[in-house]
C-alpha cells in the first residue's frame, strides 16, 4: 500500500520540480546574464563615471557678470542642484520617477513592465521602466543603433548595472543635477540652464511651475514636444506633468484648475554667434586670443590643449553689458541717420565719389567679386571665369541689410557687391585708462552681414586725431598751450632735396588767421596744419615716431613730416590706447579685455594684467588735457556742449579728418574712461563730397556724444563727471590762454555740420 501510494507521488513531484524550475529559472538566468554582462561586457570605467565625458560650453562674462555668448559644440553649461528650482525636481520625479527615492537605480516595478511589454511584448519602443538613473546612463553612454532583441536586453542590462554603479557613486541629487544638464531641450539648448535662458530668458532657480513643467514634459519626446514649432502639443503634455505634480501631492488641485488653461508662453530667442551683445568682441575672443591662448595650454585633465568648445571655460571679460549696450545703441541710431544722408548725396557714381572714374569703379568691383566666397567657391568647383562672370550678373533672391531691418529681394551678386559696398562702417572702443580696461568694443553696423572688425583688425588713415602726438613733444620741451606761433606756411626739407610745404584745409577761419599768431592750444583745436607743421619742423619726424611708440602705437608708421598729418593707418584699439596715456597722468597702459579664465570647476588656470610704461611725466600728461580741452571748449568738437549732447562737463578731445573725407575720426578723454570712434566707407572712394558731412565732427563725434550721454543718463553706473586731476606740485606754465586768443580775431564756434534730427 505505501509503495502503491509512493509511486502515486513521483509523478506529482516531477512537476513540482518542473514548476520550481520554470519559476526559478528566468531569475537565474537573469542572474547569470546580467553577472556574465558586468564582468566581460564593455562597460564604463569607474573613472568613466566618475568624470563622465560632456561637452560643456565656454561663457564669455562681462564685467558686471552678465553672459554676453558662449562657445561651443553643445550648447551646455551645468548648474548645481541649489540653482534648481523645486517644483522643477518635483516636475522631475512625479512624471518621469516616482519611486526615485526608494530605488537604487533599477526599480523592480518597472522592470515588470519591460519584461512584459518591450521582450514578451515585443515592443522595443515601449520603455516604462527606465528610472532617471537608467535615463542618465543612456544619456551618459548613448545606444547604438540595434537590430535584435537579444541586442536591446543586452543594452538594458547594461544600463541597468550603470545606473547601479551611478546611484554607488554620486548622490540622488546629483544623478537629477546631471540628468538636467545632460538632457538636450532642442533649438541648441543643451542642458536646463540653456533651456532656461533660451525658452524664457531666466534662469532655472527662476522658473515658474509652469514653465518647469513645460520643459519636463519635453523629456518624453522633445521633437513632438517642441514648444517653438508644436504649441498645442506641447501645452498638453505640459497639463500631463501638471496632473502627475496633482497625483503625487507636489501641486494643489486647485493650482492645477488655475494652471491648466494657460497658454505656452515663451520669450524664446535661439543662441546665434550672429546675435547679441558685443559680436565683434566676441568673435575678436574667440579666433585672436583664445585661439592662441588654448594653443599653448594643456588641460590637465586631458592632457590635451584647452578647448573652448568642450571643456566649459569661463572667460571673464573687462566689457560692460551695460556700457556695450549704450555703445551699439550710439552706433546704430548715428549710422542710421548718417547712412540716409550718404544715400541722399551720393547718387552720381553710386556709392562711390563723383570723382572716380568708370574704369576705378571697374576695377574696384572687379577686386570685390574676387574676394567673396561665390568667387572661390566656383573657382574650386572648376567654373571657368566666363561662367563666375555670367554667374554674377544674373539676378537671384536673396536676403540682404537695411537700417530698416533685412530684406528680401532680387538682384544679381555684382550689384550686391556694390550695394554692400554703399554702407558706411564704424569702429567704437571704450577703456578706462587707469586699469586699461576695455568696457565697450563695437567692431562694425552689423556683425551678422559685416564680419569684418573695425576696432582692433581694420587700420585707417587717422587724420588730425594724430596731431597731439606732435604737440605733446613740444610740451615735453616746456611749450605751454598758451605760446604764440605764426600762423603761416612751413616748409620742412626733404632728403631728396625737394620741400614740404602743407596747406590748411582751406575755409573762413583758415582765412582770418593767416598771418596772426596763435597759441597751440586753440591750433590744435582748430586743426590748423600750418602749426603742425612748425612744431614738426622743430623736432623732426624721428622724434615724432618715437614718441607715438611710448604711447602703444605698433603699427607701421612711415617716418616723414606728414605723419604730422595723420597719414599713418592706424587701429582705433590703439589710438584709445595711445590717447590713454594723457588721461593716466602720462603712463601708457595697454587696453586689456580678460582678466581671468576658470575651468568648469571654477579653478583660476590663467589671470592677466596689462603692460604700462611711463611715456610722459604727469605733469606734462595733465597739460595735454588742458590743451586738448580746447577742441571741445572752442574748436572742432564744441557741438558736445550743445543741446544734442549737453555735456558740459570736462573733456578733451580731438577731431580727425582725412583726404577726401574717406575717414572721419573722433576721440574723446575724461578722467575715467577714453573712447574713440572711426567712420567711414569700406573702399576710401566711397566717402561724402562735402566738409558738412564728411568731417569727424559729423561722421565719428555724435557716435562719443550719444554713448557718453547714455552713460551719464544711466545713474546706476556712476560714471564720474570730474576734472582731470591736477599734479601735486604747482605748475608754473602758463595754462589760461583765454587772454592770448582775444587778440586772434577768430570765431570761438567753428562749427560741425552736424544737423541730425531728434
Amino acid at each position: 500500500m505505501a509503495a502503491e501510494k509512493e509511486k502515486q507521488k513521483k509523478p506529482f513531484r516531477k512537476y513540482i520540480r518542473i514548476f520550481w524550475i520554470l519559476l526559478l529559472l528566468p531569475p537565474v538566468a537573469l542572474v547569470i546574464l546580467v553577472l556574465s554582462i558586468a564582468l566581460f561586457a564593455d562597460l564604463p570605467s569607474t573613472g568613466d563615471l566618475t568624470n563622465p565625458k560632456t561637452n560643456l560650453a565656454s561663457e564669455v562674462i562681462s564685467a558686471d557678470l552678465k553672459i554676453l555668448g558662449k562657445y561651443y559644440a553643445e550648447n551646455r553649461v551645468n548648474v548645481k542642484y541649489k540653482d534648481l528650482d523645486t517644483m522643477m525636481v518635483a516636475a522631475l520625479i512625479a512624471t518621469e520617477d516616482a519611486r526615485f527615492y526608494k530605488h537604487s537605480g533599477v526599480d523592480g516595478m518597472g522592470l515588470v513592465r519591460v519584461f512584459t511589454r518591450t521582450i514578451i511584448g515585443g515592443n522595443g519602443n515601449a520603455g516604462g521602466g527606465s528610472t532617471l538613473s537608467q535615463q542618465l546612463a543612456k544619456m551618459l553612454f548613448p545606444r547604438q543603433k540595434f537590430h535584435t532583441k537579444w541586442q536591446i536586453v543586452k543594452q538594458k542590462i547594461k544600463e541597468w548595472i550603470i545606473a547601479a554603479r551611478l546611484e554607488r557613486q554620486y548622490t540622488k541629487e546629483e544623478i537629477m543635477t546631471m540628468y538636467l544638464n545632460k538632457f538636450d531641450f532642442l533649438n541648441q539648448a543643451v542642458g536646463v540652464k540653456s533651456a532656461a535662458q533660451i525658452y524664457f530668458d531666466t534662469t532655472p532657480d527662476k522658473l515658474t511651475v509652469e514653465q518647469s513643467a513645460m520643459l519636463v514634459g519635453m523629456a518624453k519626446n522633445p521633437s513632438l514636444f517642441n514648444p517653438v514649432r508644436k504649441a498645442e502639443a506641447t501645452r498638453l503634455r505640459r497639463n500631463v506633468v501638471l496632473k502627475q505634480m496633482v497625483k503625487y501631492k507636489y501641486l494643489t488641485q486647485a493650482k492645477y484648475d488655475e494652471l491648466k488653461d494657460k497658454p505656452i508662453k515663451l520669450y524664446f530667442h535661439a543662441e546665434d554667434h550672429n546675435e547679441g551683445l558685443a559680436t565683434y568682441f566676441r568673435e575678436h575672443l574667440r579666433t585672436r586670443f583664445l585661439k592662441k591662448w588654448c594653443a599653448e595650454n594643456l588641460n590637465p585633465a586631458t592632457g590635451k590643449n584647452y578647448d573652448i568648445y568642450r571643456d566649459g571655460l569661463r572667460i571673464y571679460t573687462t566689457i560692460d553689458s551695460r556700457m556695450q549696450k549704450y555703445a551699439e545703441e550710439a552706433v546704430a541710431e548715428h549710422m542710421a541717420y548718417l547712412q540716409g544722408e550718404f544715400f541722399k548725396e551720393n547718387k552720381r557714381n553710386f556709392p562711390f565719389s563723383w570723382k572716380v572714374t568708370k574704369d576705378e569703379i571697374q576695377n574696384i568691383m572687379l577686386a570685390g567679386m574676387h574676394e567673396s566666397d561665390r568667387y572661390s567657391n566656383m573657382k574650386d568647383a572648376g567654373a571657368t571665369e566666363g561662367e563666375i562672370e555670367k554667374s554674377f550678373h544674373t539676378p537671384t533672391e536673396m536676403r540682404v541689410f537695411s537700417w530698416k531691418g533685412d530684406r528680401d529681394t532680387i538682384m544679381s551678386p555684382w550689384d550686391s557687391i556694390r550695394y554692400y559696398k554703399a554702407f558706411l562702417q564704424t569702429g567704437f572702443m571704450s577703456m578706462e585708462p587707469q586699469t586699461g580696461y576695455i568696457k565697450a568694443w563695437v567692431g562694425g553696423i552689423n556683425y551678422k552681414h559685416f564680419k569684418y572688425d573695425h576696432v582692433k583688425e581694420g587700420k585707417r588713415q587717422v587724420g588730425s586725431t594724430f596731431k597731439p602726438f606732435v604737440y605733446a613733444l613740444a610740451i615735453q620741451e616746456g611749450w605751454s598751450p598758451c605760446l604764440q606761433v605764426p600762423c603761416v606756411k612751413t616748409c620742412i626739407d626733404l632728403p631728396d632735396g625737394k620741400q614740404w610745404c602743407p596747406a590748411n584745409s582751406g575755409g573762413k577761419i583758415d582765412d582770418e588767421l593767416e598771418g596772426k599768431m596763435i597759441t597751440l592750444k586753440k591750433a590744435l583745436a582748430l586743426s590748423i596744419n600750418y602749426v603742425s607743421a612748425y612744431i614738426m619742423k622743430q623736432f623732426g619726424p624721428k622724434a615724432v615716431e618715437q614718441f607715438a611708440r611710448r604711447c602703444g602705437i605698433t603699427s607701421p608708421i612711415d617716418v616723414v613730416p606728414s605723419m604730422c598729418l595723420g597719414t599713418p593707418d592706424i587701429s582705433v584699439y590703439e589710438m584709445v590706447g595711445a590717447n590713454s596715456t594723457f588721461a593716466n597722468k602720462g603712463t601708457w597702459i595697454e587696453p586689456i579685455y580678460v582678466t581671468r579664465i576658470e575651468d568648469k570647476n571654477g579653478k583660476v588656470i590663467a589671470e592677466f594684467v596689462p603692460k604700462s610704461d611711463e611715456a610722459m611725466n604727469e605733469e606734462k600728461a595733465y597739460i595735454m588735457t588742458v590743451l586738448m580741452k580746447g577742441v571741445v571748449e572752442s574748436g572742432t568738437g564744441v557741438a558736445l556742449r550743445g543741446p544734442k549732447f549737453k555735456l558740459l562737463n570736462p573733456i578733451a578731445g580731438k577731431t580727425g579728418t582725412t583726404q577726401n573725407n574717406s575717414d572721419g575720426w573722433f576721440m574723446g578723454l575724461t578722467p575715467d574712461l577714453v573712447s574713440g570712434c572711426w567712420v567711414g566707407g569700406e573702399d576710401r572712394s566711397v566717402h561724402f563730397n562735402t566738409m558738412q558731412l564728411g568731417q569727424g565732427a559729423t561722421m565719428a563725434l555724435p557716435i562719443w556724444g550719444k554713448y557718453m550721454r547714455k552713460l551719464y543718463d544711466d545713474k546706476t553706473l556712476k560714471i564720474s563727471q570730474r576734472d582731470f586731476e591736477k599734479p601735486a606740485k604747482k605748475i608754473s606754465i602758463e595754462l589760461d590762454c583765454s587772454k592770448y586768443d582775444k587778440d586772434t580775431g577768430i570765431i570761438e564756434d567753428p562749427g560741425d555740420g552736424f544737423t541730425e534730427p531728434e
